[in-house]
């Protein structure tokens, strides 16, 4: 099976189930001598992780990170980076009634017609438990563009038809926020819907926003290596997106060219721009200005509700889904695409020190 590693010079490789013995991975490429604080790395984890509150699943996983290599008093050897996260809260026999079914809008189907066989535990390889792994690594990434001043945010702007508008927004207050949405008042509404849902076995989609500050100007590897190219992998590579934009995004389209150009200006002797519909990227490369994106992720394919399928007999069937499932992905979703976006980010960057003397 290939597909298990993503990025260049800064490299992760995954492997593990959703209802195996562990998930791991291997971090190729961070330079040695870095200071890592492991606490940090925890705690991006259990943002992440099942069971944080009400309104995400009641699958309960301490997911206590495991190094076993990689590290030595506390720095990076600039060897690779193995670790382990056990699985412990398996369920394996909720799915026993899937076993021959395909449910709809998941990886069932296509799956067995690629390999042959799947393993339908929680979708197996397919489940979204594997983005553990790519939380790990971005936590070491962002540790990483940290020592070059680089941060990464990201939200829960919308969930269904909910959405902030021009509502204030206190992005302190993001992880205080079960929805992690920094407008108090539509994280309410948020909370209240998904609770709702919950209770009807329904779900919901939803949009993260993600802002990259302080990126230095020339990340990005003309023609097919652009940096908004390499952040649309990363992303599309997320369980159940969608949809991606940055900057202006489909609003844009409706501009005329003299609307949307962003002019450059000086300000302290610093070319900028007055404007950034371009997202701070052009021409796939980071002009210095804050790199934007929105991430629209589908409703949670899993829901309580009877649904029509067939199975692999060619049976047309009824089923409906047991087991224990976020009503919608987007709150835990947020540091996955801030540890994808990390990814991207540390890659390019190292990757730069190559372009000039």
């Amino acid at each position: 099976m290939a597909g298990n590693s993503f990025g260049t010079l800064f490299r992760l490789t995954t492997f593990g189930e959703s209802h195996g013995l562990a998930l791991g991975g291997i971090i190729d490429g961070c330079p040695a001598g870095m200071t890592v604080d492991l606490n940090a790395v925890q705690a991006e984890l259990d943002r992440r992780k099942p069971g944080q509150s009400k309104v995400t699943t009641g699958r309960k996983e301490s997911d206590k990170l495991e190094i076993l290599s990689g590290l030595f008093e506390g720095k990076t050897l600039g060897t690779p980076i193995g670790f382990v996260i056990r699985n412990e809260d398996q369920h394996p026999k909720d799915y026993s009634d899937l076993k021959n079914v395909y449910r709809p809008s998941h990886a069932d189907y296509t799956w067995e017609q690629k390999f042959g066989i799947r393993d339908h535990r929680g979708g197996g390889r397919a489940s979204a438990r594997e983005t553990a792994c790519r939380v790990v690594a971005g936590a070491f990434a962002k540790q990483l563009i940290g020592h070059y001043g680089v941060q990464i945010i990201a939200y829960v702007s919308a969930i269904g038809r909910l959405e902030i508008g021009d509502e204030a927004m206190d992005f302190d207050s993001i992880e205080n926020s079960l929805v992690r949405c920094p407008s108090p008042s539509i994280s309410k509404k948020m909370e209240n819907h998904l609770l709702e849902l919950k209770e009807k076995g329904e779900s919901a989609g939803g949009v993260i926003t993600c802002k990259v500050t302080d990126s230095p100007v020339g990340l990005g590897e003309p023609v097919f290596d652009k940096l908004h190219a390499q952040l649309a992998k990363a992303i599309f590579s997320i369980n159940a997106v969608k949809g991606l934009e940055f900057g202006s995004g489909f609003e844009g389209s409706k501009s005329f060219g003299s609307e949307h150009n962003d002019a450059f200006v000086l300000s302290n002797e610093k070319v900028q721009t007055k404007t950034n519909n371009s997202g701070g990227i052009q021409g796939g490369i980071s002009n210095g200005s804050e790199i934007t994106m929105r991430v629209a992720f589908k409703p949670v394919a899993t829901v309580g509700l009877p649904q029509q399928s067939v199975d692999n007999l060619g049976n047309e069937v009824e089923i409906k889904a047991k087991g224990r499932h976020d009503p919608c992905v987007v709150p835990r979703a947020v540091p996955i695409v801030e540890s994808m976006v990390a990814l991207v980010m540390a890659d390019m960057l190292l990757l730069s020190r190559s372009n000039k003397l």
